[in-house]
């Protein structure tokens, strides 16, 4: 565990890797990316367990992307419940959105982010469902098929590796409007 990502990697907002179009990596992916990845796994699943996390003082996350290490790469590592008890814990190499619903949702608790250590309050329109490809660490091509926060979770990281913030979405003069045409995350 000597390689372990601490909240002192965490790159914040204002930073301009978190703003920049992330490169994709060509693929195989190289032992370097590989490795990178499985820290950055294991940085989400130690900020969830509540003795390293108190240990290390780490913020808890559910998906971290790797322009938040400072790393402008076209990758991302999610480990996540959802509402349905369904674990999703995996990296992904250049991951992209192939289809999406015309339904949106939300989480009603509006979102957060490792990067960014201010309360934004404010719903995040997300599409309820979306389907995705990428790379998994095994360097299979995989297709996930994904619904309400599974799906807002996995947009949140790739926001990131386009340069886009969570709050880029909320509506500015109705911050709290949910988006037409949509469920929270909750009920769906």
């Amino acid at each position: 565990m000597n390689d372990m990502i601490t909240m002192d990697q965490i790159v914040r907002e204002g930073d301009p890797v978190l703003r920049k179009k992330a490169e994709d990596i060509e693929l195989p992916a190289s032992k370097e990316e590989i490795e990178t990845l499985k820290e950055m796994l294991q940085f989400i699943k130690n900020s969830q367990d509540d003795e390293i996390a108190k240990k290390y003082n780490l913020r808890p996350g559910v998906g971290l992307a790797a322009p938040q290490i400072g790393l402008s790469k076209r990758m991302l590592a999610v480990h996540f419940t959802d509402f349905n008890d369904r674990e999703y814990s995996m990296g992904l190499i250049n991951p992209r959105i192939v289809s999406h619903s015309v339904e949106k949702t939300y989480l009603q608790s509006g979102e957060g982010c490792l990067s960014v250590d201010r309360d934004v309050p404010g719903i995040v329109p997300r599409y309820a469902r979306i389907t995705i490809k990428g790379t998994n660490l095994e360097g299979e091509e995989v297709k996930l098929r994904l619904k309400g926060y599974a799906a807002i979770v996995l947009q949140h990281e790739i926001d990131h590796l386009d340069g886009i913030m969570f709050y880029d979405h909320i509506n500015k003069d109705n911050p709290f409007q949910p988006p037409e045409n949509s469920t929270p995350a909750e009920d769906l």
